[in-house]
Formats: structure tokens, sequence, C-alpha cells
């Protein structure tokens, strides 16, 4: 009984995982909100019925998209920020990440840089929960550096939203290049985009090695402005500080 359960759960899984990558496959060419459940359940060969049996609507179908895409990065970004040492190393080991991944799943990019701005809420909702747990997970990172000691939570959790942002906005630049290249055109290619997202980590880094400076045990800068700032007395430290001593590519 028991075996037959387990091929049954087995069939069910693969034809839900078969439904997504026919959606993702037509969503190559349109957005979710003009995609048609019929469209997709035609692809995979089964009957529309059969599509409630997985999903309650394409929505929840394009939040498992969502999940799917950015949820597996979670572990390996949490490798990255948990890596010590030479901070040029994670700076590059970053930037290779988001370009394989961008190589290795480009229809899923689409999908997120597509629907981030797009016209259905849940997908939207979902895509912007991921990242808010992305800026939390780096922010929780970089407040145990000692180069964080002095710095607010806002402060932290702000420089955490940067951090994000360049990795969204760097997947993006990755997907235009690919594009570009598959069709024959000219532009930027993966080695400009790289090089781009580098000297932006960089200038971020550079920025956060002095965002303390000048502010007195009060939290407040020299000529009495308020920062929203810990006490700190003087500069962050430089001790796992990502800030390149000198400029590199």
């Amino acid at each position: 009984m028991s075996h037959t359960v387990g091929i049954r759960q087995a069939q069910k899984l693969k034809t839900r995982q078969a439904l997504l990558d026919a959606a993702l496959r037509l969503l190559e060419g349109q957005s979710l909100s003009s995609l048609g459940l019929r469209e997709v359940t035609r692809a995979v060969g089964v009957a529309p019925a059969a599509f409630y049996r997985h999903f309650a609507d394409l929505a929840e179908l394009g939040v498992a998209l969502v999940e799917e895409t950015l949820g597996s990065l979670h572990g390996l970004i949490g490798e990255l920020l948990a890596e010590t040492g030479d901070a040029e190393v994670r700076i590059e080991r970053t930037v290779d990440l988001i370009a394989r991944h961008v190589r290795e799943q480009p229809a899923h990019f689409r999908f997120i840089a597509r629907e981030r701005h797009g016209g259905v809420g849940p997908v939207r909702a979902a895509i912007a929960a991921q990242l808010q747990r992305f800026t939390a997970e780096v922010a929780g990172a970089l407040a145990r550096e000692p180069g964080s000691e002095g710095w607010s939570e806002t402060d932290l959790r702000m420089l955490a939203g940067m951090y994000v942002d360049h990795m969204v906005i760097t997947s993006s630049a990755f997907l235009e290049a690919q594009e570009i290249a598959e069709a024959g055109g000219s532009g930027p290619d993966e080695a400009d985009v790289a090089r781009t997202a580098r000297h932006r980590m960089r200038l971020v880094a550079l920025g956060r090695r002095h965002w303390l400076d000048g502010r007195t045990t009060d939290g407040r800068t020299t000529d009495g402005r308020a920062t929203g700032g810990r006490a700190t007395g003087g500069r962050t430290t430089e001790t796992d500080d990502p800030a390149p001593r000198g400029r590199r590519d």
C-alpha cells in the first residue's frame, strides 16, 4: 500500500513540475497576466481540471516559480556572507555566483525581471518578500562583522538593501548581455557587466568604510547634525573591510 502511495506522490510531483516548466517556457514571450491556464495544461498534456490538483490558480503557480528561482539562492548567499578572509575574493565570488545562475536559468530570471513590477499582485508580493528576506539576511551577516561596529540597525539594513538592489540590477544586466549575444547584437558583454558589478561593489564598500567618519559619541556629526547612528568615537575598523586597497578589475 505504501509503495502505491509513494508512486502516486512521485507522479503528482512530476506533473506539478511539468506544469511549472511549461508555464516558464510559455512566459518567455508573454507576461503571467496574459497566460491562459489551458495553454499550460495543453503544453503538459493534461486536462484543465488536473491543474487545480496542484495550484489554485495561475497566480499561485507564479508564486511557486518565484520560490523556485529565488528560494534556492538563500543558501548560496548565506555561504558567501559567512566567508571570511580576503574581501576581494568575496566580491569576485558574489559576481560569479550571479553570472552563473543567470547563465544557467535565464528563463527564471527573465520571469522575475518581468513580473517584479507586473500585473499579478501575489507574484509581485512574493518577489518583494524574497528580496526583503535577502536584505534581512545580509543585514544580519553585516552586523556580525567587525567593520559594522557602531552601526545602527537602520543603517545596516540600508546597506544590506543596497547590496540586494545591486544583485537585482546585476542579474538583469547579465540577462541583457546574454540576450544581446544570442541575437548577435552589439553592447556590453558578460565580462563588461562583471567588471561594472565589481566596481560598484567596491564603491559601496568604500562608502561603508567611511560612513561613521566624524561621528561623535552621541551619534552626531562634528557639525551637530543628528545621524541616527550609535556611538563610535571614530572610524570603523578595517578588519574584514571589503574596500580595496588599490584599483583592480
